[in-house]
């Protein structure tokens, strides 16, 4: 690293669905010049094997006992962050309904959690020139002692308007009525929830564009290098 270039930073990025949260991860990372990290497609990976191997989603006992069987690989660059399990390449298959519907039940199991923290800490601990990790408990649980912790928010209303616009024609109250399930059940499990951590910066996007956010987000970050 030159002389007089920028510290790594760990940039703790989390959320709700529908925040905004994916976006504005790769877009700060991208133009700071930082690894990138969706630990949301890790869970979303770890589901998808299970779905795959037949694995009962209703039973937690089954899906701790093979917990540590897939080998997930993220890669970390934020214009084309890929997420391959066992080899094949699952960045598509990991965005289906079919284990959308099931991740937070996956999600919900400790020792799937444990397993996977440890492989996010491993992969932010390493990154040379520091890393936006995206997700609902970096700033708690994962990554506690982060340079900077973001909470983005927004309203039920606005993450539905944009989640359903994501998906193509999906029905708004019907998308809105399926995030607030996914934030009860991520925000009540009893392993690492979905929440602020006290010392996060917490920014509303309800009625910012992508760009304003993204702005937000940077000069909090340079903020922050500037004070180191």
């Amino acid at each position: 690293m030159e002389n007089g270039a920028a510290k790594p930073v760990i940039v703790a990025i989390d959320g709700p669905s529908g925040t905004g949260k994916s976006s504005t991860s790769k877009a700060v990372a991208a133009q700071l010049g930082l690894s990138y990290l969706d630990t949301g497609a890790q869970y979303r990976a770890i589901t998808w094997w299970m779905v795959a191997n037949g694995i009962d989603i209703e039973d937690p006992t089954a899906i701790a006992a093979v917990a540590g069987k897939p080998e997930i690989v993220s890669g970390t660059e934020p214009g084309n962050p890929t997420i391959t399990v066992d080899g094949t390449d699952v960045s598509g298959p990991i965005r289906t309904q079919e284990v959308t519907s099931k991740v937070s039940a996956v999600s919900a199991v400790p020792d799937v959690r444990a397993r996977i923290t440890e492989l996010q800490r491993s992969l932010a601990t390493s990154a040379e020139v520091g890393m936006v990790v995206e997700g609902r408990d970096i700033g708690t649980t994962v990554l506690p002692d982060a340079d900077l912790k973001i909470f983005l928010t927004a309203s039920p209303e606005a993450r539905a308007a944009r989640r359903s616009g994501e998906l193509k024609g999906a029905d708004v109250h019907t998308t809105r009525e399926a995030l607030l399930k996914r934030d009860a059940a991520d925000s009540s499990r009893k392993t690492s929830p979905l929440a602020k951590a006290d010392d996060a910066v917490e920014v509303d996007t309800s009625e910012l564009t992508l760009q304003q956010v993204i702005e937000c987000v940077i000069t909090l970050v340079e903020e922050k290098r500037a004070g180191k």
